[in-house]
């Protein structure tokens, strides 16, 4: 037990140490972003030469400079945005950096008004976009960094599973998938599991045990060494045999997650509430119509419409290229599936031969797409312009005008054939609730590298989670995805 012990704090210093390197790094960029924004702020006000008759007002502005930098990047640690438990993956570190500045702006602006002091708006208007922007183009490089090394399973937090075998097999394997959130599985422990199984065959983690006392789950802790501890779903511990365990893990210095059986279900669907001692979860069910969907449709129109004219010139000399390259239609027009079941004509830029269509019966055999997809990575029929318009998605500009009319969104499910939905079970046929979209998850996530399953997966966490800066985080992701090609056959 004394070795065991030991390498587990020997690895919880590793574990500590990135975080602390993680933590260091992230305090030098707020520091130097900060006092940047300010300087430059002080400068843009002043600028660089020193007038005597306003030394006492520059001097004044100087002290307020050097405390305004101060104030920010300790806000930025009493928020906690520094902490490692929201480092890597998702919106949290983001928002926690966004609102220590605004809040610490807003109590600027309410000490000024209150002191009657005259706060130079040009001042403020400078540090603040300044200083924010920085703060968060900083934090999104060293998240890139982070997620690097979690690739090659470093910088990760060790966990151990508790909970009844199907729930820990889903959670190791979405934590698999999901490697930038940080957590390694490395054990499991089933405790009242009755088939005493020593792997778990799913995702063969360890069984390290399946008792039901506080001291065997630590002393499995201390042989897989691990960070943390997972509680999932059907897992046979009494409340205050959980509640002990928490104590313990605290003394420890061990991270205790709750981790219920909900799957795909976005943040701002969960709200917690306090009711006689318990954390009760309650999900909100998703609204698809009335307001969200009446501003969705104005975001579409709009930013389709201002797309449609920046895009005009480019959209010219494609179909110059596409009817010099071969003959036939420069437009290809294909019968779609949209929302509630809906069929229209889908524009696109033609990439195929003129017989294309007709061509799929003897390519059948080919097909690299899986579930109801057909996909073939090298495929005869695109012409040569086709191949490059495809790789960069530009054969994709005209669904723009189906955006502007009605029947597409700019950020959606991806359009189905109506064979494809003739196969579809039903559970995939809740992809029809919304409209087909120019872009959406499964386009910024490899497009048709994507399995059927991770697919499907996809749109529907989509359909199930719509938000408008969902949408807007989208868009700016696909520019990236096309660029890089990655999936684009």
């Amino acid at each position: 037990m004394g070795d065991s012990t030991n390498g587990r704090k020997a690895a919880s210093l590793g574990e500590h140490d990135w975080r602390t390197r993680h933590s260091w790094r992230l305090a030098l960029v707020d520091a130097f972003v900060v006092i940047w924004a300010v300087l430059g702020a002080y400068i843009g006000r002043f600028g660089f030469t020193t007038d005597p008759s306003g030394s006492e007002h520059e001097f004044a502005y100087a002290v307020l400079s050097v405390g305004l930098a101060a104030a920010w990047w300790l806000m930025l640690g009493a928020w906690n945005s520094r902490h490692s438990r929201i480092l890597g993956a998702g919106p949290d570190e983001y928002k926690r950096v966004a609102a220590a500045s605004l809040w610490l702006f807003g109590l600027l602006a309410i000490v000024s008004y209150v002191l009657r002091v005259d706060t130079a708006r040009g001042y403020v208007a400078i540090a603040l976009p300044v200083g924010l922007v920085g703060l968060l183009l900083g934090r999104w490089l060293l998240r890139q960094h982070l997620g690097f090394s979690r690739q090659r399973g470093e910088s990760m937090s060790r966990l151990l599973l508790l909970g009844g075998p199907s729930a820990v097999a889903h959670l190791a394997s979405s934590l698999h998938r999901e490697k930038q959130a940080g957590y390694l599985p490395v054990a499991a422990y089933m405790p009242g599991n009755t088939e005493q199984l020593e792997v778990e065959p799913v995702s063969n983690l360890p069984v390290l045990g399946h008792e039901s006392d506080t001291a065997s789950v630590l002393d499995a802790i201390d042989r897989c060494e691990a960070d943390a501890v997972a509680v999932s779903a059907g897992v046979q511990l009494h409340p205050q045999t959980i509640r002990h365990l928490g104590w313990e893990l605290a003394a420890r210095n061990i991270g205790l997650i709750m981790a219920p059986a909900l799957t795909d279900v976005a943040g701002p669907r969960i709200h917690t509430q306090q009711v006689a001692g318990l954390p009760l979860i309650h999900v909100t069910t998703p609204t698809l119509d009335g307001g969200q969907r009446v501003a969705k449709r104005l975001f579409d129109v709009a930013v389709s419409g201002l797309l449609i004219l920046l895009t005009a010139p480019l959209m010219g000399l494609i179909a110059l290229l596409v009817k010099l390259d071969s003959r036939g239609k420069v437009l290809f027009k294909q019968e779609r599936v949209g929302i509630e079941g809906s069929h229209f004509r889908m524009l696109k830029f033609r990439s195929m031969v003129p017989d294309a269509e007709a061509r799929l019966a003897e390519l059948e055999h080919r097909n690299e797409g899986q579930g109801v997809l057909f996909k073939i990575r090298n495929d005869p029929r695109v012409t040569r312009v086709g191949g490059v318009l495809r790789k960069y998605s530009l054969d994709e500009l005209p669904q723009l005008f189906n955006i502007f009319a009605g029947s597409m969104s700019l950020v959606g499910p991806r359009p189905p054939l109506p064979r494809e939905v003739e196969a579809y079970e039903s559970d995939v046929r809740r992809r029809l609730l919304v409209k087909p979209g120019l872009t959406g998850l499964w386009q910024v996530s490899g497009r048709s590298n994507l399995s059927w399953q991770d697919s499907v997966r996809l749109d529907l966490y989509y359909v199930e989670n719509w938000s408008l800066a969902a949408d807007l985080v989208i868009i700016l992701r696909t520019v990236r995805a096309v660029f890089r090609s990655t999936g684009a056959y």
